[in-house]
């Protein structure tokens, strides 16, 4: 080939005063020039620290265990034919699971309650509730109306919105306290006058009044969290679909992505 015809060839040559759009749209395959801005977004708090998300996720499993094993404690089946009974532990071991989840459950919660003072602000928002706060009601009842699909757009919110926040408080703080307590009380029962969760729950037995009694209260107590997990696994769905901002990967990694720049 002349040096003539490589004249001829047409060569590209670098633009460094080419408009960010440009770059932008080459590394991205093609932006339109309407995401660029989405492009360029950055806005990200870090809100769950990792002891939080740790104990989130323990927590998970260990109610997961504790319903499973419960409903099978509460309505055992009617029979398995493994092997002689004399030969097979089923049940034994069922119980056993519900006690080990019980206990794990427990010292998560009490490690939960000691981070709650030396973690961020958002580490605390599990164990109390503004109710002093005229602007806490009124977004309270914004979220209710969104959940129902009767507002258009959702606001923002770096911690829990003031639904979700209510939730967690009946349901994780109130309600998991509530299902520790009587659990011990039962289990204080097998363990017999005198020992140390005896001493420590037996007052719950004289408090309720019988023993079939509290069984049925930590029964349904049981029910009232698994609906609560439902809704709660329904809702992070739902809001990381729809919301203006991240949910469940920010209880994995710990910050929270939001989907626009606006304030609220």
């Amino acid at each position: 080939m002349s040096s003539k015809d490589r004249t001829d060839i047409p060569i590209h040559i670098p633009t460094p005063e080419a408009p960010t759009p440009l770059e932008a749209a080459r590394l991205t395959g093609g932006a339109r020039p309407e995401d660029i801005a989405s492009l360029q977004l950055r806005t990200a708090v870090y809100v769950y620290e990792m002891p939080v998300r740790i104990w989130h996720w323990v927590n998970a499993l260990a109610i997961t265990v504790l319903i499973v094993t419960g409903y099978l404690i509460g309505s055992p089946p009617p029979t398995m034919e493994i092997s002689e009974a004399t030969n097979q532990f089923v049940f034994g071991y069922i119980r056993f699971a519900h006690f080990a989840a019980g206990m794990v459950m427990t010292f998560a919660f009490l490690g939960r309650i000691y981070f709650a003072f030396i973690g961020n602000r958002h580490a605390r928002q599990l164990f109390y509730i503004p109710f002093w706060r005229k602007r806490w009601w009124k977004e309270l009842l914004f979220e209710a109306r969104w959940y129902a699909f009767l507002e258009k757009e959702p606001k923002k919110y770096i911690g829990h919105n003031p639904l979700a926040h209510l939730a967690m408080f009946t349901f994780i703080t109130l309600g998991m306290s509530f299902m520790i307590v009587t659990g011990f009380a039962l289990y204080a029962e097998g363990a017999g006058q005198g020992s140390i969760y005896d001493r420590m729950f037996g007052w719950v037995l004289g408090l309720v009044g019988n023993s079939q009694r509290l069984h049925t209260l930590h029964h349904l107590g049981m029910w009232a969290i698994t609906l609560f997990a439902i809704f709660h696994i329904y809702a992070a769905i739902r809001e990381d679909i729809m919301s203006r901002q991240s949910m469940i990967t920010t209880m994995i990694s710990g910050w929270r992505t939001f989907k626009d720049n606006r304030v609220e």
